[in-house]
């Protein structure tokens, strides 16, 4: 970069300097409350388990290759699909995400830190924990003298299957307490987000100047406050129900079950926007970089934004349209689910503009959010599909409805975070990834994807239901469920190779340089690693994007951004 950019100093080593001792390197890391640190151990954190859910996940599709298989038994089947459920969610998905914000946040706002650095470590050992404790269950489910278990009650624990009479041992206990604490840390992380953004912003950065990242992830946090205190107070309530006789969700008792899906869903459709949101967010930032193009409708997309963050607390229930309510019940999540669709819309129409007549590079990062965009369109339109109520009573409980979902969590948020993965390694760790590496992980990966969902929305239209043990032979489901097995086996090689590009590129990766794609928000103007200050003076913006303001002063192409 240019003796023009934003003054900052620092190194390699001053952001990561030599350790005497690994011990003492260890102790650096266990009591940091840097944030750039602290986010790497989120994303650390995550990828750890998402190598765990993954393994669970081949576990359950090896079962299912072949009609009577018996690899595994129900009960460990069981098992498996509520904690590779769990673990994608809780322990893979908002970790990983919370650490590209713990990370970036601060740098792109111009700050040296979260508001709140201790509550930020705090918040992330309460995660860790509760990841631990979860996985414990598989010691102590039965209590330090019987047989572990794992829970195998479904990731969303639907009421009476959480009560002592079906589930005696202690394994729906670890799972209740394991996502309360890691919920107290998450509210955390949210609680520092909200501060660093309102209250840390360097000079000259509005709100209307922040990069969509930002944007993004203030709402995300906002969101998350709000959901996941149901959450809480539902897996309170599971265990007064546990061991005090509360009897909130049992029906012999005056209870009622439905009382646990209204809480659980309420959080668990937010949820995915609390999900999806901050994958929205990494494809805010590389999209115009490898379009070299202004993000289309910057003001729409903050709006669309916002009121996904609204809409989204109004459409639980169309998770329930096949458990009996009212007409009128029906009617209002119908149309409250299609107002979601009006946003994403906005979004997906604002992406695909930012494209349209630029100079794309196709990078390893830009071919990520390019899969995104379609394979998000995808999911989207089956969702729609998904929110008309006779439709969703004939596929709610089969394997289309599976597809659906993982079409939204694999196909764009996994997507996203492979794309921020190649886009920012550099920056935290001064060295590039392989782009060779970096394409056959996309092209492996994206075959095996469809591969596997694809087949899998075949298979749900013709009536294979969800979370089966087995099936019978002879209904069709044979072969597909061969290729979704095979491509899962796919998947799992782009995965390895990813892992392996990771830490190749980390140990031998090319220099990276402060600034290698060209880009335009501030934690380019940072050396690579940052220092652990960031920055020495506080930066002054003028735009959007000082960068290119300063790279570029008489570009008049951005002016009406100014």
């Amino acid at each position: 970069m240019s003796d023009q950019t934003i003054p900052v100093s620092g190194s390699l080593q001053a952001a990561y300097p030599q350790r005497g001792t690994m011990l003492e390197w260890l102790h650096g890391w266990i009591v940091t409350v840097d944030h750039k640190k602290l986010g790497i151990l989120y994303i650390t954190y995550a990828l750890f388990f998402l190598l765990v859910g993954g393994v669970e996940a081949m576990l359950i599709r090896i079962q299912l290759m072949a009609p009577h298989n018996h690899v595994i038994s129900p009960e460990m089947y069981d098992e498996l699909f509520t904690m590779h459920g769990t673990t994608m969610v809780f322990l893979v998905g908002m970790p990983i995400l919370f650490g590209f914000a713990n990370y970036l946040v601060p740098i792109m706002i111009g700050a040296r830190d979260m508001a709140f650095p201790r509550l930020n470590a705090f918040s992330f050992w309460l995660t860790a924990f509760g990841g631990l404790l979860l996985y414990y269950s598989f010691l102590g489910g039965f209590g330090l003298y019987g047989m572990g278990n794992a829970p195998d009650v479904g990731w969303f624990a639907y009421a009476p299957l959480t009560g002592k009479v079906f589930s005696p041992g202690h394994n729906v206990d670890y799972w209740a307490l394991a996502l309360i604490v890691s919920g107290f840390g998450t509210v955390g992380t949210a609680i520092n987000i909200i501060a660093t953004t309102v209250s840390l912003r360097c000079k000259g950065m509005t709100f209307f100047r922040m990069p969509l990242f930002v944007w993004i992830l203030l709402v995300v946090s906002a969101l998350t406050l709000v959901t996941i205190t149901p959450l809480t107070a539902a897996q309170v309530m599971l265990l007064l129900d546990r061991y005090l006789g509360a009897h909130f969700f049992d029906a012999q008792a005056g209870g009622s079950p439905m009382l646990w899906i209204h809480f659980f869903w309420i959080f668990g459709h937010p949820e995915v926007y609390v999900l999806v949101l901050p994958a929205f967010a990494i494809a805010n930032e590389v999209i115009p970089v490898f379009s070299r193009k202004a993000i289309f409708g910057y003001p729409a997309m903050v709006a669309a934004s916002v009121g996904i963050g609204f809409t989204s607390l109004a459409v639980w229930a169309h998770h329930m349209f096949t458990v009996g309510m009212s007409s009128a019940g029906n009617s209002f999540f119908v149309i409250s689910t299609m107002v979601v669709g009006i946003f994403t819309g906005i979004k997906v129409f604002n992406w695909l503009a930012t494209m349209w007549g630029g100079s794309i590079t196709f990078s390893t990062p830009m071919l990520f959010c390019t899969g995104f965009l379609f394979q998000f369109l995808i999911a989207g339109l089956t969702g729609i599909m998904l929110a008309v109520a006779p439709w969703d009573w004939q596929l709610h409980n089969s394997y289309f409805l599976i597809a659906h979902f993982h079409y939204a969590l694999v196909g764009a948020i996994i997507m996203c975070i492979f794309a921020g993965f190649y886009y920012w390694f550099p920056k935290a760790t001064g060295r590039m990834m392989s782009e060779t590496l970096g394409k056959w992980h996309f092209w492996v990966f994206v075959i095996g994807f469809h591969m596997t969902f694809d087949t899998m929305h075949f298979v749900g239209l013709l009536g294979m239901p969800r979370s089966i043990y087995t099936y019978e032979p002879n209904r069709g489901w044979d072969t597909l469920n061969l290729i979704i097995s095979i491509g899962a086996f796919v998947q799992a090689v782009g995965v390895l190779i990813f892992v392996w590009n990771l830490v190749h590129s980390y140990v031998r990766g090319k220099l990276a340089g402060p600034d290698p794609w060209d880009a335009w928000t501030l934690e380019w103007a940072t050396p690579s690693p940052p220092p652990s200050y960031n920055f020495v003076v506080e930066p002054e913006v003028r735009s959007r994007r000082p960068l290119w303001d300063i790279k570029h002063p008489n570009d008049p192409d951005w002016k009406y951004e100014q």
